[in-house]
């Protein structure tokens, strides 16, 4: 039932799922698993429709939309951080594993002995790949067929062209042993350099973090909060009659925005302001945009949360002298 389910999607969009899948490891169907995707996120998104539309008078399509969308965007960006963290954790131990394999090698073991005792327990994922390599190289497989298959379970840049770079030194007739230790220092320079590089955009991260969670919500919380106090000191106006003969250049009148317009207009601007602000940390601080999905709840609820609080901060502190 869930394979129907899955040909709602796209053709790519199937593709894409099914390529996050590999990346992530998930024993699973892509198919089975993009039809539990809807028919899950369906019913979460109802029930929660259901849930607003009774709350707060919206039209349950509206809300059914942006539930579903947001729903199908959270399932993505789950197996996209997946993949990454997958990533991430190999190229860090990918010099230590280099390093043990280069070792054995010089110790006079074979290369699939070399690649299946450096398999350590605390090399997490890259252990399982290690082993599986070691093992199809046994069975006869050609050493860079196997190394090159690797690439297409983790995606990793750095990994690929690790072994780009091995596959090449194989080829030419180089010295594996060699080839292998002077990469893995040139991966340790490397990661030396990324850390220096990611100090020094450390203050744009924290300029750019004060601006969104503390700077937008205190203006928004004290404008709307303005907006209010002249809502009220304009509704409480006694306006005087002026003789028709009297001539003003200006006219008073009520307010035609609604206080209710002015919040809403708020939360909506810090919702989209937070989830901007987090691909913007993400591509600054990782170089990737999907890295700074993993802020975008904790930005909202701080933004939403201080501009209600500084609403409340007002109102109890200068409620009674304006009235509002």
């Amino acid at each position: 039932m869930y394979r129907l389910f899955s040909y709602l999607y796209p053709k790519n969009v199937r593709e894409k799922y099914s390529s996050l899948l590999r990346y992530t490891d998930i024993k699973t169907d892509p198919l089975k698993f993009l039809g539990f995707a809807i028919l899950f996120g369906f019913g979460i998104s109802l029930a929660f429709s259901f849930l607003i539309s009774g709350l707060f008078k919206y039209p349950i399509w509206i809300i059914l939309i942006i539930s579903f969308l947001t729903t199908q965007a959270s399932i993505y960006f789950f197996l996209s951080l997946k993949v990454d963290a997958r990533a991430k954790a190999v190229e860090e131990i990918l010099p230590d594993a280099l390093q043990l394999m280069a070792s054995n090698l010089k110790a006079g073991l074979t290369t699939e002995k070399a690649l299946l005792l450096a398999a350590r327990p605390e090399f997490g994922p890259f252990k399982d790949e290690l082993n599986k390599v070691g093992k199809e190289i046994t069975m006869g497989k050609d050493i860079t067929e196997v190394l090159l298959g690797m690439t297409k379970r983790i995606k990793s840049e750095v990994l690929e062209k690790t072994i780009m770079l091995i596959v090449s030194g194989i080829n030419s007739g180089g010295e594996l042993a060699d080839l292998l230790e002077h990469t893995a220092k040139n991966l340790r320079l490397k990661h030396i350099i990324d850390q220096k590089v990611r100090s020094g955009v450390l203050m744009y991260v924290i300029f750019i973090f004060i601006a969104i969670c503390f700077g937008a919500p205190i203006l928004f919380g004290l404008s709307s909060y303005l907006v209010d106090v002249l809502f009220t000191q304009f509704s409480q106006l006694a306006l005087v009659e002026i003789p028709s003969t009297v001539s003003m250049p200006f006219s008073i009148s009520g307010i035609a925005i609604k206080q209710d317009f002015i919040i809403k207009y708020s939360i909506v601007s810090l919702i989209s302001t937070s989830i901007l602000g987090s691909f913007v940390l993400g591509l600054i601080s990782k170089g990737r945009e999907n890295a700074g999905v993993k802020f975008i709840p904790l930005f909202i609820i701080l933004t939403v949360s201080l501009f209600f609080l500084v609403r409340f901060f007002m109102k109890i502190t200068l409620g009674g002298l304006f009235g509002a």
